[in-house]
């Protein structure tokens, strides 16, 4: 089964804590502190890789991280960074963030590179935290967390050609024909259930890609058969083999070829306005002497017959002279505006930076930022008032899940500013059904 579409969360990994620690030798009075700082955590990037064809490898695994960076050590030593998690995807791969519905990136081309998720800052260790009045702190700064968010892969093929027309019109009979693919071919309707991808050689040994998608049915836009599921791969083929089956009436032939047109038009994405090369495919079921006519008639380019490989050749010459007209689609521009970096490397806007810090003294939590203890530091949390002002501040800024991915259990006691408070974390809401 073919799947081009999953749904993954990833994760960086989190950053390593800071060390206390004091140099301790002999002869060396007063040593003073050299707590190293910790790794960072390692990063979630995504890779275009051609040797995949689809997101099969997602369906049975969807959560991702990081690795957690190693903490501080001792004599100035800093901890190593975590290792990065890097998962590879089919070339054509666009990644949306699910919850905003987003587009983050397009990786539409071999070794195109999208980091999806940065690891976590490490700690400082304790010899940051030395001044003139404090020569010995025993103050060390928790890695932060790695981010985290959930995203929707949606895989559109990259072909240089598509096949498109009604079930049962040869296409994969067509392909079979030209390219090295082996579509399963039969004399019933819908034998294609998936996308194939052929690769055609030519006589100067030049190649192009042919996909072939489920036939189409009138009201496919909407819903309707098969092909309405994959129409989003045409989007990038720069040239449509529009097939329509020989038969006797043109009036017929004209209403077929107007009913994909049709589809493609409703669907969007650029469909309507690509080129077209339309041939009249099976033409062995026709006298030579109506062809002509029936040619005219559709307006068709030329005809062919998989069966006995009449102007086959003709139409393998004529797509390789219309791809190589055509350049490539542009690529879409992600809304996040990611910053390109060698045409190959997407780097989204790194996120801001939380407006505390977590700190760990002598074994206690501390959260720590100038602005929000100016904005605490006259609240009572002995006055429910306050209490609740209190506990609004601490909500706007997350401080609970950060306070739980660094250990933090109920009934911790956590300094904030002046106060002293108890922890209790909010109780874990039960998953909807």
């Amino acid at each position: 089964m073919f799947f081009d579409r999953a749904t993954i969360e990833v994760k960086g990994g989190r950053g390593g804590d800071g060390c206390v620690s004091f140099r301790r030798e002999k002869y060396v009075p007063r040593g003073g502190p050299n707590g190293g700082d910790g790794g960072d955590g390692g990063d979630v990037d995504l890779v275009a890789d051609p040797r995949l064809r689809d997101l099969t490898k997602f369906r049975f695994a969807s959560h991702f991280s990081g690795r957690r960076g190693t903490h501080g050590q001792g004599s100035g030593r800093h901890g190593k960074r975590g290792a990065d998690v890097e998962l590879g995807v089919p070339v054509g791969t666009q990644v949306w963030l699910r919850e905003e519905d987003e587009l983050l990136a397009d990786l539409a081309h071999p070794d195109a590179r999208l980091r999806v998720a940065r690891g976590g800052a490490g700690g400082s260790g304790n010899r940051h935290f030395a001044n003139a009045t404090r020569r010995a702190p025993t103050v060390a700064e928790v890695g932060e967390p790695g981010e985290e968010r959930w995203l929707e892969l949606r895989l559109k093929l990259v072909a240089d050609a598509a096949l498109v027309g009604f079930p049962n019109a040869g296409k994969s009979s067509l392909l079979r024909r030209i390219s090295n693919a082996r579509p399963k071919v039969a004399d019933y309707p819908f034998t294609t259930i998936d996308p194939v991808l052929g690769t055609v050689e030519l006589p100067d040994g030049s190649q192009f890609t042919v996909a072939d998608v489920p036939g189409l049915l009138e009201g496919a836009s909407q819903g309707v058969g098969l092909g309405h599921e994959f129409l989003a791969h045409l989007e990038r083929a720069r040239v449509l083999i529009h097939l329509v089956e020989a038969v006797d009436d043109p009036a017929e032939l004209v209403r077929r070829r107007a009913a994909i047109d049709r589809e493609l038009e409703l669907h969007g994405g650029g469909l309507a306005g690509r080129p077209q090369l339309v041939v009249l495919s099976k033409s062995d079921l026709i006298e030579q002497p109506a062809r002509p006519a029936l040619l005219e008639a559709l307006g068709a380019d030329l005809a062919c017959s998989s069966a006995t490989g009449e102007g086959i050749p003709e139409l393998v010459e004529a797509l390789a002279a219309e791809i190589a007209a055509r350049p490539l689609p542009e690529q879409v521009e992600a809304d996040a505006e990611p910053e390109l970096v060698d045409f190959l490397v997407y780097r989204p806007r790194p996120p801001a930076r939380r407006g505390f810090r977590l700190l760990r003294d002598n074994g206690t939590l501390r959260i720590s930022g100038k602005e929000l203890e100016q904005r605490i530091a006259a609240l009572d949390p002995d006055l429910d008032r306050d209490r609740s002002r209190l506990a609004a501040e601490l909500e706007a800024l997350d401080v609970e899940p950060a306070l739980r991915a660094a250990g933090a259990k109920d009934g911790d006691e956590v300094l904030v500013g002046v106060h002293r408070l108890t922890f209790h974390p909010t109780p874990a809401q039960e998953p909807v059904a």
